[in-house]
């Protein structure tokens, strides 16, 4: 059986800024720029904002030393993340999304939906997870690993994304 995330990473402007930003190249290219101090060969692979919504497609390269020595058994390379993200079109209210990331050979899958929407003090961006890893004995304990490195990645994106809107404004 799949484990479930909810997350909620909240704003202090409206969600309207928000898509904004993410319907920005500059907004992404910046946020990989940070991402390569931790992960040296990550990058934005797609971009593209059409009526439908905002696409975008990230790369991350996780060094095989860097990983927990549990994940080291499971995974014996590096461990290259191709994330997917969509955000549909802007509606004056809300947006909702999806995304997914995959792992060549990954023993596993992380999918969710992304939901925005404005709130009496901002906005919120909240975030519906599953992860499912197929491995016998330890599966669940590499579950609960990756859900407790998103909430981690989440929180950290939403400061970026704080910062990044605070100085853009």
């Amino acid at each position: 059986m799949a484990r479930r995330l909810s997350y909620s990473a909240r704003f202090p402007f409206p969600a309207e800024v928000l898509y904004k930003a993410y319907s920005q190249k500059a907004y992404w290219d910046e946020k990989m720029t940070d991402f390569r101090n931790l992960t040296p060969l990550s990058e934005l692979a797609e971009f593209e904002v059409t009526g439908e919504g905002v696409s975008v497609v990230q790369q991350q390269n996780l060094p095989h030393e860097y990983l927990p020595p549990i994940a080291q058994t499971v995974m014996k390379k590096d461990m290259i993340i191709t994330r997917n993200e969509f955000y549909g079109a802007w509606d004056g209210e809300h947006s909702e999304g999806e995304y997914s990331a995959s792992i060549p050979a990954g023993p596993g899958s992380l999918k969710g939906d992304a939901d925005l929407f404005d709130t009496e003090t901002g906005c919120t961006m909240r975030y519906t997870t599953y992860v499912k890893v197929f491995v016998p004995f330890i599966g669940h304990k590499l579950e609960q690993l990756i859900l407790i490195n998103l909430v981690d990645l989440f929180r950290a994106e939403a400061e970026y994304t704080k910062y990044w809107v605070d100085k853009s404004l």
